[in-house]
């Protein structure tokens, strides 16, 4: 998109590039999302910015009609593979706050010079600032929905000192976190006491039309007890599960039923540090930064597609809160994943009605008694020779699976497009997916289902990985 295309959104108020870029107004002082509601500026005291992080290294301060802190990400990060797509997805998981930039580096294959310099080449900022614009929003929601101490909030949030977390909020949100807390009538009201019961309160933004019911389809068709766990009939359905977070643990509630562009959702943490990382999961698990225009728009071009996609529109590739734990479900199937739960899995310290255990981790699989494919593919994940994180090459991980016993193509495919999110994926050799480049993920689910196969597909190679499981057919 040039300049005058990006007016043209502004002055539509169009939400569909919500995300996609950022205006600022020089008048003003303020910056926006695309659908701000507001007067539509002069073209002339316009200026555009493909991060918030960038127009509030201009000076701008973010508006308060339209909050253009809570968008939904840019698709661009999902598809893109270089170093600046990878940077931005574990920017989004908390690495920066955790590692600094020399850790966010190291994990690259960069030297941090050379991070900041194609982040602030690309998006007019380097990984502090971007890692500080998350911060603030992070620190918004706290002091909005809980009653917490603001020098609580500012460590929860990820800032090193009270000092600079006043200053942060100051400058993006022009005005103190107290007014802040206060402007959203919280203080220690009804939202605050139901935040203390039902963990904090989140709203999931999401881009377009949202097919909820195929995501809930899909997750309840394949939960892990103890781990997961799905409420409620179709249409009104809550899904829950536990999470493993560098921090802490959590208890996160995503319910089916949105009346905006939003999925609504809850988190317990036991470590509010947390807060921001498992938000990034949960967008992850649901695909909220999709472009479902994007893809839409290429598949209704294939006759094959087309009639699902007018029925259905906004139709997502679920990825997964955990890779680790996704690439264990896929390698052993859905029945001997939830006996490794049992076994070896850490308990809750207060279970949550059916949620007792978070997911065992790869070093605890790892000299356990169990299928050496398994032992191969935690050992792989425990030392680091193997990685899944939110930033790891997609054509490396997939290489590194492939050289394991016990992965063959389908799998190692399968945990490249969930467990990675990779968006241009077909794990069963489709006819005529090339046509659906760089979307063949959200292809194959649409073709799968047409010609009424599971919206899955079990890899037949799959080893026994569980000395408990009889078989080990993958459902995920």
């Amino acid at each position: 998109m040039d300049e005058e295309t990006r007016y043209e959104a502004v002055s539509s108020r169009d939400a569909r590039f919500d995300g996609e870029f950022f205006f600022a107004v020089e008048t003003t002082g303020i910056y926006c999302r695309p659908s701000c509601p507001a007067v539509t500026p002069k073209r002339k005291n316009v200026r555009f910015y493909p991060t918030a992080a960038a127009a509030q290294g201009n000076g701008f301060r973010a508006c308060r009609r339209c909050r253009p802190d809570a968008v939904p990400g840019s698709a661009e990060w999902n598809v893109r593979a270089d170093v600046v797509g990878r940077a931005m997805r574990m920017i989004g998981d908390g690495v920066v706050d955790r590692e600094g930039v020399p850790g966010l580096a190291h994990r690259l294959g960069y030297s941090p010079r050379q991070v900041q310099r194609q982040l602030n080449a690309e998006l007019g900022a380097g990984p502090v600032a971007l890692a500080r614009a998350q911060r603030a929003h992070t620190a918004r929601v706290l002091l909005q929905t809980t009653a917490l101490p603001v020098t609580e909030i500012a460590f929860a949030a990820g800032f090193a000192s009270v000092r600079q977390f006043n200053d942060t909020v100051r400058q993006i949100y022009a005005r103190t976190p107290s007014a802040l807390r206060a402007e959203a009538g919280t203080g220690l009201g009804a939202a605050v006491r139901e935040a203390r019961t039902t963990g904090i309160p989140l709203r999931l933004a999401h881009r377009g039309p949202y097919a909820a019911g195929d995501v809930f389809d899909l997750i309840a068709a394949h939960t892990v007890a103890r781990v997961e766990e799905v409420s409620g009939e179709p249409g009104g359905r809550t899904y829950r599960r536990t999470l493993r977070l560098p921090y802490g643990t959590a208890i996160a509630a995503v319910d089916e039923r949105s009346a905006g562009n939003w999925l609504d959702a809850r988190i317990h943490l036991t470590d509010l540090r947390d807060l921001t990382t498992a938000v990034q999961r949960l967008r992850r698990l649901f695909d909220l930064d999709a472009d479902p225009y994007a893809v839409d728009e290429l598949l209704a071009a294939d006759p094959q597609l087309a009639p699902d996609v007018a029925a259905r529109p906004g139709l997502r590739s679920p990825g997964a809160a955990d890779a680790e734990e996704f690439a264990v479900r896929a390698l052993v199937g859905h029945p001997a994943a939830g006996e490794l739960v049992a076994e070896y899995g850490k308990a809750l310290d207060v279970p949550c009605g059916g949620l007792t255990h978070v997911f065992p981790e790869p070093g605890a699989l790892a000299d356990a008694d169990v299928d050496p494919s398994l032992r191969a593919l935690t050992a792989a994940l425990a030392d680091g020779g193997l990685r899944l994180d939110a930033g790891a090459d997609r054509d490396e991980a997939e290489q590194a699976l492939l050289r394991l016993p016990g992965i063959g193509p389908t799998t190692a495919a399968l945990i490249r497009m969930r467990g990675l999110g990779d968006p241009d994926v077909d794990p069963y050799e489709t006819p005529g997916a090339h046509r659906w480049r760089p979307w063949r993920s959200y292809g194959v689910r649409r073709a799968r289902r047409q010609d009424g196969q599971p919206r899955t597909t079990a890899p037949s190679h799959a080893p026994v990985t569980s000395r408990h499981a009889k078989s080990s057919t993958s459902t995920e």
